[in-house]
C-alpha cells in the first residue's frame, strides 16, 4: 500500500469532501401555464433540499418557474400529442418530510414509498405502485484516508419513476447526479427515452461507481498482501481486518440489488426498447458482485496468512530469547557455584583456577551459541 497507510478510506451519510451541486430553480424562458407555488395539504414545497428541476419535451429541456408549472406543461404536451415522452425531473438532496409529502401530493406518490424516502437507510429494492416504480440504490465511494476510520462511505438514491415524472431523493454527499443530468441534457436521443431512460442512466452511473470502488479495493488488498509477506505487524493485521469490514459493507450495498435489477427488464412499466439497456447494467452489477466476493475470500486468506506469519515470527523471537537465556545461564551457574565462599572447593587455592573457570564459561557459551545457530534459532 502506501508508505504511511496501506489503503485509502469507505459509511452511511458521512461527509467525503465531494462538492454538492445545489443550483437555483431555473428562470422560465418559454411560456408555461401559470401555477401558484403554494403549500399543498399543509405541506411545504422543497426549498433548501431542491437541487434542480425542469420539464423535458421532445428531447429538449424546457425551464419553468415552478414544479407544478413544469408538470402542467408536460401533461399538456403529452395530451396534445396523444402519447407520452415528455416528463418532469425533480432532484432533491436530503429533504425534510413535509417537502417529500408536498411532492407526493403533486405527483401522486405512494405513502409507503414516501416514508421510505424520508427515513432512508433502506435496503436496495425495486417496488411497483400502480403505474409507477420506487427504486432504492445504494451508493458507495472512497473517502479521504484517516486513521481508524471507514474507507467506504455509503449513501442512497431513491427514485420515483412515473409515466411523466422522475423524482430523485439523494442521501449522502457523494455520488451527485448533476453529471448524469448534464449528460442527458446534451443528448436529445437519451432524453427521448423518457423516465425509463433517466432511471437507466442513474442506475448505470451508480453501478459504474461500484466498479471503480471495487477496483480500488482490489488494489488495496493486493498491496496489503504484498506487505504481509514482506513484513507483518499487529498494525498490519488491524488494517487487514478493517479492509475486510469495509468489504462486507460494500457487499451489503451491492448484493441485494442483483435480484430486483435483474427483474426490472421484465416489468411492464419498462418500455421494450429499454430492456436491453437494463440487462447490460445487470451484467455489470453481476461482475461487481463476483469481484467483491472474490476480494472478500482473498482477504480471508490474507488475514489467515498474516496471523500465521505473526505467530511464526513470535515463535522465532521466543526461540531466540530462549537461546540467549540458555547461553547466559551456563556462566551464571558456574559463577554461582564458585561464589558460595566455601573453604574446601576444587581449584580455589590454585593459581590457574580463575583463568580456567573463565575459559570454561567462554567455551560453554561458544558451544551453546554454535549449537543454537546450527538449528536456526539464532
Amino acid at each position: 500500500m502506501r508508505s504511511s497507510m496501506i489503503f485509502p478510506r469507505i459509511r452511511h451519510h458521512r461527509a467525503v469532501g465531494a462538492q454538492h451541486d445545489r443550483r437555483k430553480p431555473p428562470v422560465t424562458t418559454t411560456p408555461a401555464p401559470a401555477a401558484e407555488h403554494a403549500p399543498v395539504g399543509g405541506c411545504v414545497p422543497p426549498s433548501d433540499s431542491l437541487v434542480d428541476f425542469a420539464a423535458y419535451l421532445a428531447g429538449a429541456k424546457v425551464e419553468a418557474p415552478t414544479i407544478e408549472a413544469a408538470l402542467s406543461l408536460v401533461r399538456a404536451h403529452n395530451a396534445g400529442r396523444g402519447g407520452g415522452g415528455a416528463f418532469v425531473w425533480v432532484g432533491l438532496h436530503e429533504p425534510e418530510s413535509p417537502e417529500v409529502e408536498w411532492l407526493a401530493e403533486v405527483f401522486g406518490l405512494h405513502p409507503l414509498a414516501v416514508e421510505d424516502a424520508v427515513k432512508a437507510h433502506q435496503r436496495p429494492k425495486v417496488e411497483r405502485y400502480g403505474d409507477s416504480l420506487f427504486v432504492v440504490l445504494k451508493t458507495v465511494a472512497f473517502v479521504e484516508e484517516e486513521p481508524d476510520s471507514e474507507i467506504v462511505a455509503t449513501g442512497e438514491i431513491m427514485l420515483f419513476v412515473g409515466p411523466d415524472f422522475v423524482v430523485t431523493v439523494r442521501h449522502g454527499r457523494h455520488c451527485p447526479l448533476s453529471s448524469v443530468r448534464e449528460k442527458l441534457e446534451d443528448d436529445p436521443k437519451l432524453l427521448g427515452r423518457g423516465p425509463a431512460g433517466v432511471l437507466h442512466a442513474i442506475a448505470d452511473h451508480v453501478v459504474d461507481e461500484y466498479l471503480s470502488v471495487a477496483d480500488q479495493m482490489q488494489e488495496a488488498l493486493e498491496e496489503v498482501e504484498a506487505a504481509v509477506f514482506a513484513d507483518v505487524s499487529s498494525r498490519d493485521i488491524g488494517r487487514i481486518y478493517h479492509l475486510k469490514r469495509e468489504m462486507i459493507e460494500m457487499k451489503r450495498a451491492v448484493t441485494p440489488l442483483v435480484a430486483p435489477l435483474g427483474a426490472l427488464p421484465q416489468r411492464r412499466v419498462i418500455p421494450p426498447e429499454m430492456r436491453d439497456y437494463f440487462r447490460d447494467v445487470g451484467d455489470h452489477l453481476s461482475r461487481v458482485c463476483e469481484q467483491v466476493e472474490s476480494s472478500n475470500e482473498l482477504c480471508n486468506s490474507v488475514l489467515q496468512a498474516a496471523l500465521a506469519r505473526s505467530n511464526a515470527l513470535a515463535n522465532e523471537d521466543m526461540r531466540r530469547i530462549s537461546s540467549w537465556v540458555a547461553i547466559m545461564a551456563a556462566p551464571t551457574m558456574i559463577a554461582g557455584v564458585y561464589g558460595m565462599n566455601f573453604d574446601f572447593m576444587p581449584e580455589t587455592k590454585w593459581v590457574f583456577g580463575y583463568p580456567m573457570i573463565v575459559g570454561l564459561m567462554l567455551l560453554t557459551c561458544t558451544l551453546l551459541y554454535r549449537s543454537f545457530r546450527r538449528k536456526g534459532w539464532m
